[in-house]
Protein backbone atom coordinates (compact mmCIF):
# COMPACT_ATOMS: atom_id res chain seq x y z
CA UNK A 1 0.00 0.00 0.00
CA UNK A 2 2.81 2.41 0.85
CA UNK A 3 5.06 3.47 -1.99
CA UNK A 4 6.98 6.31 -3.53
CA UNK A 5 3.79 8.30 -4.16
CA UNK A 6 1.90 7.02 -1.12
CA UNK A 7 3.67 8.15 2.05
CA UNK A 8 0.55 9.15 3.98
CA UNK A 9 -2.39 6.72 4.08
CA UNK A 10 -5.67 7.01 5.99
CA UNK A 11 -7.63 3.96 7.20
CA UNK A 12 -11.32 4.71 7.80
CA UNK A 13 -14.37 2.68 8.67
CA UNK A 14 -16.94 2.81 5.87
CA UNK A 15 -19.98 1.58 7.83
CA UNK A 16 -21.04 2.08 11.49
CA UNK A 17 -17.73 1.11 13.07
CA UNK A 18 -16.53 -2.36 14.10
CA UNK A 19 -15.44 -3.06 10.51
CA UNK A 20 -12.12 -4.61 11.48
CA UNK A 21 -9.94 -1.53 11.08
CA UNK A 22 -7.54 -2.76 13.78
CA UNK A 23 -6.44 -5.73 11.72
CA UNK A 24 -5.95 -3.65 8.56
CA UNK A 25 -3.98 -1.04 10.51
CA UNK A 26 -1.90 -3.83 12.04
CA UNK A 27 -1.04 -5.20 8.58
CA UNK A 28 -0.19 -1.76 7.18
CA UNK A 29 1.78 -0.83 10.30
CA UNK A 30 4.50 -3.27 9.27
CA UNK A 31 5.39 -0.74 6.57
CA UNK A 32 4.70 2.44 8.58
CA UNK A 33 7.17 4.57 10.53
CA UNK A 34 4.38 6.45 12.31
CA UNK A 35 0.82 5.42 13.16
CA UNK A 36 -1.44 8.28 14.24
CA UNK A 37 -4.82 8.02 15.95
CA UNK A 38 -6.64 11.18 14.86
CA UNK A 39 -10.07 11.26 16.58
CA UNK A 40 -12.41 9.59 19.03
CA UNK A 41 -11.72 8.29 22.49
CA UNK A 42 -11.77 5.20 24.66
CA UNK A 43 -15.14 4.15 23.23
CA UNK A 44 -13.23 2.58 20.34
CA UNK A 45 -12.02 -1.01 20.51
CA UNK A 46 -9.55 -2.26 17.90
CA UNK A 47 -8.92 -5.99 18.17
CA UNK A 48 -5.63 -7.42 16.85
CA UNK A 49 -4.65 -11.10 17.01
CA UNK A 50 -0.96 -12.08 17.04
CA UNK A 51 -0.52 -15.82 17.06
CA UNK A 52 -2.53 -17.03 20.05
CA UNK A 53 -2.53 -13.58 21.70
CA UNK A 54 -5.37 -11.12 21.35
CA UNK A 55 -4.92 -7.40 22.02
CA UNK A 56 -7.85 -5.01 22.39
CA UNK A 57 -6.62 -1.44 22.02
CA UNK A 58 -8.91 1.41 23.01
CA UNK A 59 -6.75 4.52 22.59
CA UNK A 60 -3.23 3.47 21.65
CA UNK A 61 -2.80 2.92 17.89
CA UNK A 62 -2.55 -0.69 16.70
CA UNK A 63 0.95 0.01 15.41
CA UNK A 64 2.29 -0.24 18.96
CA UNK A 65 2.64 -4.00 18.35
CA UNK A 66 5.42 -3.31 15.81
CA UNK A 67 8.70 -2.50 17.61
CA UNK A 68 10.02 0.03 15.08
CA UNK A 69 6.82 2.05 14.79
CA UNK A 70 6.24 5.36 16.57
CA UNK A 71 2.63 5.77 17.69
CA UNK A 72 0.86 9.09 18.12
CA UNK A 73 -2.28 10.21 19.94
CA UNK A 74 -3.26 13.23 17.83
CA UNK A 75 -4.81 16.52 18.86
CA UNK A 76 -8.22 15.41 17.57
CA UNK A 77 -8.46 12.62 20.17
CA UNK A 78 -10.18 13.05 23.53
CA UNK A 79 -7.92 11.11 25.88
CA UNK A 80 -9.15 9.26 28.95
CA UNK A 81 -5.92 9.52 30.97
CA UNK A 82 -6.75 6.79 33.47
CA UNK A 83 -7.60 4.11 30.88
CA UNK A 84 -4.67 5.30 28.76
CA UNK A 85 -2.20 4.71 31.59
CA UNK A 86 -3.81 1.34 32.34
CA UNK A 87 -3.47 0.39 28.66
CA UNK A 88 0.22 1.36 28.64
CA UNK A 89 0.84 -0.77 31.74
CA UNK A 90 -1.08 -3.72 30.34
CA UNK A 91 0.95 -3.66 27.12
CA UNK A 92 4.20 -3.44 29.03
CA UNK A 93 3.07 -6.30 31.26
CA UNK A 94 2.70 -8.38 28.10
CA UNK A 95 6.15 -7.48 26.81
CA UNK A 96 5.21 -4.58 24.48
CA UNK A 97 7.36 -1.52 25.20
CA UNK A 98 5.31 1.67 24.86
CA UNK A 99 7.29 4.43 26.55
CA UNK A 100 9.72 6.05 24.17
CA UNK A 101 7.58 4.99 21.18
CA UNK A 102 4.36 6.76 22.11
CA UNK A 103 3.68 10.48 21.68
CA UNK A 104 0.62 12.32 23.03
CA UNK A 105 -0.42 15.67 21.59
CA UNK A 106 -0.31 18.39 24.22
CA UNK A 107 -3.36 19.80 22.42
CA UNK A 108 -5.48 16.66 22.91
CA UNK A 109 -8.38 17.18 25.32
CA UNK A 110 -8.85 15.03 28.41
CA UNK A 111 -11.89 12.95 29.29
CA UNK A 112 -12.39 13.38 33.02
CA UNK A 113 -14.64 11.46 35.43
CA UNK A 114 -17.20 14.26 35.43
CA UNK A 115 -17.60 13.84 31.66
CA UNK A 116 -18.68 10.24 32.25
CA UNK A 117 -21.13 11.34 34.93
CA UNK A 118 -22.64 13.87 32.51
CA UNK A 119 -22.93 11.39 29.64
CA UNK A 120 -24.50 8.68 31.78
CA UNK A 121 -27.05 11.16 33.13
CA UNK A 122 -27.80 12.45 29.62
CA UNK A 123 -28.15 8.92 28.21
CA UNK A 124 -30.81 8.12 30.78
CA UNK A 125 -32.76 11.08 29.41
CA UNK A 126 -32.11 10.83 25.65
CA UNK A 127 -31.43 7.14 24.86
CA UNK A 128 -29.01 7.78 21.98
CA UNK A 129 -27.06 4.59 22.65
CA UNK A 130 -23.77 6.12 23.84
CA UNK A 131 -21.12 4.07 25.65
CA UNK A 132 -21.22 6.27 28.75
CA UNK A 133 -17.47 6.89 28.54
CA UNK A 134 -17.68 10.68 28.49
CA UNK A 135 -16.69 11.20 24.85
CA UNK A 136 -19.57 13.50 23.90
CA UNK A 137 -19.31 15.83 26.93
CA UNK A 138 -15.52 16.06 26.46
CA UNK A 139 -16.02 17.22 22.87
CA UNK A 140 -18.76 19.60 24.04
CA UNK A 141 -16.31 21.15 26.49
CA UNK A 142 -13.68 21.35 23.77
CA UNK A 143 -15.91 23.29 21.40
CA UNK A 144 -17.41 25.27 24.28
CA UNK A 145 -13.85 26.45 25.10
CA UNK A 146 -13.91 25.03 28.59
CA UNK A 147 -11.96 21.82 28.02
CA UNK A 148 -8.83 20.57 29.76
CA UNK A 149 -5.93 19.80 27.43
CA UNK A 150 -3.20 17.25 28.03
CA UNK A 151 -0.52 19.95 28.09
CA UNK A 152 -2.08 21.38 31.25
CA UNK A 153 -0.87 18.32 33.16
CA UNK A 154 2.50 20.07 33.20
CA UNK A 155 1.14 22.59 35.76
CA UNK A 156 -1.31 20.87 38.10
CA UNK A 157 -1.43 23.76 40.58
CA UNK A 158 -2.81 26.10 37.94
CA UNK A 159 -5.15 23.39 36.63
CA UNK A 160 -6.82 23.04 40.04
CA UNK A 161 -8.41 26.50 39.80
CA UNK A 162 -9.91 25.63 36.43
CA UNK A 163 -11.19 22.29 37.70
CA UNK A 164 -13.03 23.95 40.57
CA UNK A 165 -15.01 26.04 38.08
CA UNK A 166 -15.72 23.05 35.84
CA UNK A 167 -16.90 20.85 38.71
CA UNK A 168 -19.24 23.57 39.97
CA UNK A 169 -20.85 23.76 36.53
CA UNK A 170 -21.09 19.97 36.21
CA UNK A 171 -22.77 19.58 39.59
CA UNK A 172 -25.30 22.26 38.70
CA UNK A 173 -26.17 20.36 35.50
CA UNK A 174 -26.41 17.01 37.30
CA UNK A 175 -28.76 18.53 39.83
CA UNK A 176 -30.88 20.11 37.10
CA UNK A 177 -31.18 16.70 35.37
CA UNK A 178 -32.26 15.00 38.59
CA UNK A 179 -29.09 12.93 38.97
CA UNK A 180 -27.84 12.05 42.44
CA UNK A 181 -24.21 11.93 41.19
CA UNK A 182 -21.82 14.71 42.13
CA UNK A 183 -18.27 15.43 40.96
CA UNK A 184 -15.50 16.09 43.48
CA UNK A 185 -12.49 18.34 42.86
CA UNK A 186 -10.19 16.43 45.23
CA UNK A 187 -10.93 13.12 43.51
CA UNK A 188 -10.18 14.66 40.11
CA UNK A 189 -6.92 16.20 41.30
CA UNK A 190 -5.89 12.92 42.88
CA UNK A 191 -6.44 11.13 39.57
CA UNK A 192 -4.45 13.71 37.59
CA UNK A 193 -1.58 13.62 40.10
CA UNK A 194 -1.39 9.83 39.71
CA UNK A 195 -1.36 9.77 35.91
CA UNK A 196 0.74 12.90 35.19
CA UNK A 197 4.14 11.21 35.76
CA UNK A 198 3.30 8.71 32.99
CA UNK A 199 1.62 11.08 30.51
CA UNK A 200 3.75 14.24 30.78
CA UNK A 201 6.99 12.66 29.42
CA UNK A 202 5.01 11.57 26.33
CA UNK A 203 3.64 15.05 25.55
CA UNK A 204 4.76 16.63 22.28
CA UNK A 205 3.76 18.87 19.41
CA UNK A 206 2.68 15.79 17.50
CA UNK A 207 1.56 17.67 14.40
CA UNK A 208 5.10 18.93 13.96
CA UNK A 209 6.50 15.43 14.53
CA UNK A 210 4.23 13.94 11.84
CA UNK A 211 4.98 16.79 9.44
CA UNK A 212 8.72 16.27 9.87
CA UNK A 213 8.33 12.53 9.33
CA UNK A 214 6.60 13.15 6.01
CA UNK A 215 9.22 15.72 5.01
CA UNK A 216 11.89 13.07 5.56
CA UNK A 217 10.00 10.56 3.32
CA UNK A 218 8.87 8.35 6.18
CA UNK A 219 5.56 6.47 5.94
CA UNK A 220 2.65 7.67 8.05
CA UNK A 221 -0.57 5.78 8.68
CA UNK A 222 -3.56 7.75 10.00
CA UNK A 223 -5.99 5.61 11.99
CA UNK A 224 -9.58 6.59 12.74
CA UNK A 225 -12.12 5.18 15.16
CA UNK A 226 -15.80 4.31 14.63
CA UNK A 227 -17.10 4.60 11.04
CA UNK A 228 -18.30 7.07 8.43
CA UNK A 229 -21.98 6.58 9.27
CA UNK A 230 -21.21 7.71 12.83
CA UNK A 231 -19.57 10.98 11.71
CA UNK A 232 -21.20 13.94 13.45
CA UNK A 233 -21.70 15.71 10.09
CA UNK A 234 -22.11 12.83 7.64
CA UNK A 235 -23.56 10.05 9.77
CA UNK A 236 -27.10 9.04 10.73
CA UNK A 237 -27.60 12.07 12.96
CA UNK A 238 -28.44 12.21 15.88
CA UNK A 239 -27.35 8.57 16.29
CA UNK A 240 -23.71 9.49 15.76
CA UNK A 241 -20.48 10.02 17.67
CA UNK A 242 -19.15 13.46 18.59
CA UNK A 243 -16.29 13.83 16.11
CA UNK A 244 -15.49 13.70 12.41
CA UNK A 245 -14.69 10.04 11.76
CA UNK A 246 -14.28 10.53 8.01
CA UNK A 247 -10.98 11.01 6.19
CA UNK A 248 -11.48 14.78 6.15
CA UNK A 249 -11.03 14.71 9.91
CA UNK A 250 -7.70 12.92 9.61
CA UNK A 251 -5.69 15.96 8.60
CA UNK A 252 -7.31 18.16 11.25
CA UNK A 253 -6.97 15.54 14.00
CA UNK A 254 -3.36 14.72 13.16
CA UNK A 255 -2.24 18.33 12.78
CA UNK A 256 -1.15 18.18 9.14
CA UNK A 257 -2.39 19.73 5.91
CA UNK A 258 -4.94 17.90 3.72
CA UNK A 259 -2.58 17.83 0.74
CA UNK A 260 -0.29 15.49 2.73
CA UNK A 261 -2.77 12.60 2.38
CA UNK A 262 -2.02 10.30 -0.57
CA UNK A 263 -4.53 7.43 -0.23
CA UNK A 264 -7.63 6.42 1.74
CA UNK A 265 -8.43 2.78 2.56
CA UNK A 266 -12.11 2.24 3.35
CA UNK A 267 -12.72 -0.81 5.56
CA UNK A 268 -16.00 -2.67 4.99
CA UNK A 269 -17.30 -5.75 6.73
CA UNK A 270 -18.68 -8.32 4.25
CA UNK A 271 -22.05 -7.75 5.91
CA UNK A 272 -23.45 -4.91 8.07
CA UNK A 273 -23.46 -4.36 11.83
CA UNK A 274 -24.42 -1.61 14.19
CA UNK A 275 -24.26 -1.13 17.97
CA UNK A 276 -26.99 0.77 19.80
CA UNK A 277 -29.88 2.78 18.45
CA UNK A 278 -30.34 4.27 15.00
CA UNK A 279 -31.30 2.99 11.55
CA UNK A 280 -29.78 -0.16 10.03
CA UNK A 281 -31.71 -0.49 6.73
CA UNK A 282 -30.43 -3.95 5.81
CA UNK A 283 -30.91 -5.49 9.27
CA UNK A 284 -31.45 -9.25 8.86
CA UNK A 285 -34.79 -10.73 9.87
CA UNK A 286 -36.15 -14.20 10.77
CA UNK A 287 -33.26 -15.16 13.01
CA UNK A 288 -30.53 -14.47 10.45
CA UNK A 289 -29.33 -11.45 12.42
CA UNK A 290 -28.74 -13.66 15.47
CA UNK A 291 -27.01 -16.25 13.27
CA UNK A 292 -24.65 -13.65 11.80
CA UNK A 293 -23.96 -12.34 15.32
CA UNK A 294 -22.89 -15.76 16.55
CA UNK A 295 -20.91 -16.65 13.41
CA UNK A 296 -19.05 -13.35 13.54
CA UNK A 297 -18.72 -12.99 17.31
CA UNK A 298 -20.45 -9.65 17.02
CA UNK A 299 -20.11 -8.23 20.50
CA UNK A 300 -18.48 -4.90 21.26
CA UNK A 301 -14.76 -5.06 22.07
CA UNK A 302 -15.15 -2.13 24.46
CA UNK A 303 -18.64 -2.61 25.92
CA UNK A 304 -19.51 -6.25 25.18
CA UNK A 305 -22.84 -5.09 23.78
CA UNK A 306 -24.38 -7.35 21.09
CA UNK A 307 -24.29 -5.84 17.63
CA UNK A 308 -27.28 -5.74 15.34
CA UNK A 309 -26.44 -7.59 12.13
CA UNK A 310 -27.62 -7.43 8.54
CA UNK A 311 -26.61 -7.72 4.92
CA UNK A 312 -24.12 -5.70 2.91
CA UNK A 313 -25.63 -2.28 2.17
CA UNK A 314 -24.42 -0.87 -1.13
CA UNK A 315 -25.95 2.63 -0.76
CA UNK A 316 -24.26 3.03 2.63
CA UNK A 317 -20.90 1.84 1.29
CA UNK A 318 -21.18 4.01 -1.82
CA UNK A 319 -21.98 7.07 0.31
CA UNK A 320 -19.07 6.35 2.66
CA UNK A 321 -16.75 5.97 -0.32
CA UNK A 322 -17.80 9.38 -1.60
CA UNK A 323 -17.52 11.37 1.63
CA UNK A 324 -14.16 9.77 2.45
CA UNK A 325 -12.64 9.89 -1.04
CA UNK A 326 -11.82 6.19 -0.72
CA UNK A 327 -9.13 4.98 -3.14
CA UNK A 328 -9.08 1.30 -2.11
CA UNK A 329 -11.31 -1.11 -0.16
CA UNK A 330 -10.51 -3.65 2.53
CA UNK A 331 -13.23 -6.30 2.95
CA UNK A 332 -13.19 -8.05 6.32
CA UNK A 333 -14.89 -11.12 7.80
CA UNK A 334 -15.65 -12.72 4.44
CA UNK A 335 -15.31 -16.08 6.20
CA UNK A 336 -18.37 -15.35 8.37
CA UNK A 337 -20.52 -15.90 5.27
CA UNK A 338 -18.94 -19.29 4.44
CA UNK A 339 -21.89 -21.40 5.61
CA UNK A 340 -24.72 -19.29 4.16
CA UNK A 341 -26.36 -20.69 1.01
CA UNK A 342 -27.94 -17.48 -0.31
CA UNK A 343 -26.57 -14.02 0.49
CA UNK A 344 -28.77 -10.95 0.00
CA UNK A 345 -27.05 -7.70 -1.01
CA UNK A 346 -28.93 -4.44 -0.51
CA UNK A 347 -28.64 -2.52 -3.80
CA UNK A 348 -31.13 0.27 -3.14
CA UNK A 349 -34.06 1.51 -1.09
CA UNK A 350 -37.76 1.95 -1.60
CA UNK A 351 -40.00 4.46 0.14
CA UNK A 352 -43.69 4.66 -0.72
CA UNK A 353 -43.06 2.97 -4.06
CA UNK A 354 -40.15 5.19 -5.06
CA UNK A 355 -36.73 3.55 -5.46
CA UNK A 356 -33.43 5.35 -4.88
CA UNK A 357 -29.78 4.40 -4.33
CA UNK A 358 -28.56 7.12 -1.93
CA UNK A 359 -29.10 7.36 1.81
CA UNK A 360 -31.35 10.22 2.95
CA UNK A 361 -30.02 12.79 5.41
CA UNK A 362 -32.82 12.22 7.92
CA UNK A 363 -32.37 9.24 10.23
CA UNK A 364 -36.14 9.00 10.63
CA UNK A 365 -36.59 8.61 6.87
CA UNK A 366 -33.73 6.11 6.60
CA UNK A 367 -35.37 4.03 9.33
CA UNK A 368 -38.50 3.74 7.15
CA UNK A 369 -36.85 2.54 3.94
CA UNK A 370 -37.58 -0.87 2.50
CA UNK A 371 -34.29 -2.41 1.30
CA UNK A 372 -34.14 -3.69 -2.26
CA UNK A 373 -32.09 -6.90 -2.44
CA UNK A 374 -30.28 -8.93 -5.04
CA UNK A 375 -29.67 -12.46 -3.76
CA UNK A 376 -26.28 -13.93 -4.62
CA UNK A 377 -25.22 -17.56 -4.47
CA UNK A 378 -23.27 -18.52 -1.36
CA UNK A 379 -20.13 -20.65 -1.59
CA UNK A 380 -20.63 -22.94 1.42
CA UNK A 381 -16.95 -23.75 1.59
CA UNK A 382 -14.33 -22.47 4.06
CA UNK A 383 -12.28 -19.48 2.96
CA UNK A 384 -10.02 -19.27 6.02
CA UNK A 385 -7.02 -20.90 4.32
CA UNK A 386 -7.13 -18.71 1.20
CA UNK A 387 -4.05 -16.50 0.77
CA UNK A 388 -4.57 -15.49 -2.86
CA UNK A 389 -7.75 -14.25 -4.50
CA UNK A 390 -7.57 -17.31 -6.79
CA UNK A 391 -7.85 -19.56 -3.72
CA UNK A 392 -11.37 -18.35 -2.98
CA UNK A 393 -14.42 -20.29 -4.23
CA UNK A 394 -15.94 -18.91 -7.41
CA UNK A 395 -19.10 -17.51 -5.74
CA UNK A 396 -16.94 -15.75 -3.12
CA UNK A 397 -14.93 -14.08 -5.88
CA UNK A 398 -18.19 -13.14 -7.60
CA UNK A 399 -19.43 -11.58 -4.36
CA UNK A 400 -16.30 -9.43 -4.10
CA UNK A 401 -16.46 -8.50 -7.78
CA UNK A 402 -20.05 -7.35 -7.29
CA UNK A 403 -18.95 -5.06 -4.47
CA UNK A 404 -16.18 -3.61 -6.65
CA UNK A 405 -18.59 -2.94 -9.51
CA UNK A 406 -21.21 -1.35 -7.30
CA UNK A 407 -18.71 0.92 -5.53
CA UNK A 408 -16.45 1.54 -8.54
CA UNK A 409 -13.43 1.14 -6.26
CA UNK A 410 -10.81 -1.63 -6.25
CA UNK A 411 -10.53 -4.08 -3.37
CA UNK A 412 -6.95 -4.13 -2.05
CA UNK A 413 -7.34 -6.43 0.98
CA UNK A 414 -9.65 -9.30 1.92
CA UNK A 415 -9.64 -10.68 5.46
CA UNK A 416 -10.71 -14.31 5.95
CA UNK A 417 -10.12 -14.76 9.68
CA UNK A 418 -8.93 -13.11 12.86
CA UNK A 419 -5.25 -14.08 12.63
CA UNK A 420 -2.72 -11.72 11.08
CA UNK A 421 -1.86 -14.20 8.34
CA UNK A 422 -5.50 -14.68 7.32
CA UNK A 423 -5.50 -11.87 4.81
CA UNK A 424 -5.32 -11.62 1.03
CA UNK A 425 -3.54 -8.70 -0.59
CA UNK A 426 -5.12 -8.22 -3.99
Amino acid sequence: MFGRDRRCVVVVGAQWGDEGKGKIVDVLSEQADYVVRYQGGANAGHTVVRGSDQFILHQIPSGILHPRTTCVIGNGVVLDPLTFVEEVRELEGRGIEARGRLLVSDRAHLVLPYHKQLEQAAERRQQIGTTGRGIGPAYEDKFGRRGVRAGQLRDLARLRDQLEQRVERVNALLGLWGSADRADVAEHMGLLERIAPTVVPMLADTGRAVHQALRSDQCVLLEGAQGALLDVDHGTYPFVTSSNTTAGGAAVGAGIGPTAIDAVVGVLKAYATRVGNGPLPSEAQDGMGARLRELGGEYGATTGRPRRCGWFDTPVARYAGRVNGVTGLAITKLDVLDSISEIPVCVGYRIEGEEFDEIPAEAERLARVEPVYDVLQGWQRPTTEARRIEDLPGPARAYLERIERELETPIVYVSVGTRRDQIIQV
